[in-house]
């Protein structure tokens, strides 16, 4: 293998996962919605294949699994409106993350939030987080994508937003399809162990992994911040 050093120029962050812990109030109000809606009771492990890809999946395919025929424009806006609900003085930020937020502006970063989710969630979020737009160069939701993770574009649309090559940037997610978006887009990828763990994310693609982005070790930031090989 040869080695070749390459600076990282630009950081894109998950939303879920990496910023914040999204998926518990995500899931409960998937799972009321389901009740409300549809009067039927889905249970928690039916989401799992689905984390990471966006509403439209993280619903649709546990309809799908029901033999439900979703109004997903409705039944997304009501899931979102409980959600917003839920998280109100409830969420913050994930361990670390404003730290390295402001530890990857000191080093001239550009940064990006790639998030699945529709605007109307990853707006919600930025508020309760107290992280305004402008802390982020660009921010890249679900409908500004044809098509989710796995597939990479989220991940390419926010490198191009960023006037950067992926191949020059970090991708920082919790999620398998997360990872091997970035991957296929041809970011080096920074795995959160919040969802999955280590093992799981290395096999998707990670180069690096860390429980929170409190915890990445010295070794990993000496690669992030001056060169990876």
């Amino acid at each position: 293998m040869t080695n070749i050093q390459q600076t990282i120029r630009g950081v894109i962050f998950d939303m879920d996962g990496v910023l914040c812990d999204s998926e518990p109030f995500i899931l409960e109000a998937a799972i009321r919605m389901f009740e409300l809606r549809y009067h039927t009771k889905v249970l928690p492990e039916d989401f799992v294949p689905f984390v990471g890809a966006g509403e439209d999946r993280y619903l649709g395919g546990v309809a799908a699994k029901y033999g439900i025929k979703l109004d997903l424009d409705s039944d997304k806006v009501f899931t979102y409106n409980m959600y917003l609900d839920l998280i109100r003085g409830r969420m913050t930020p994930l361990p670390g993350a404003r730290e390295f937020i402001a530890e990857c502006r000191q080093h001239g970063l550009k940064l990006a939030v790639a998030s699945s989710a529709d605007k109307m969630k990853l707006d919600g979020n930025l508020r309760e987080l107290r992280l305004p737009p402008g802390t982020f160069d660009i921010c890249v939701n679900g409908l500004d994508v044809e098509k989710k993770k796995p597939d990479p574009e989220i991940f390419l649309a926010a490198a191009a937003g960023l006037k950067l090559k992926a191949s020059d940037c970090l991708v920082v997610e919790d999620a398998v399809n997360g990872i091997k978006a970035g991957k296929a887009a041809g970011a080096r990828c920074l795995g959160i162990t919040s969802s999955f763990d280590a093992a799981t994310l290395i096999s998707a693609g990670a180069s690096w992994t860390a429980q929170n982005l409190a915890t990445i070790s010295h070794a990993t930031r000496l690669a992030l911040f001056h060169c990876t090989t």
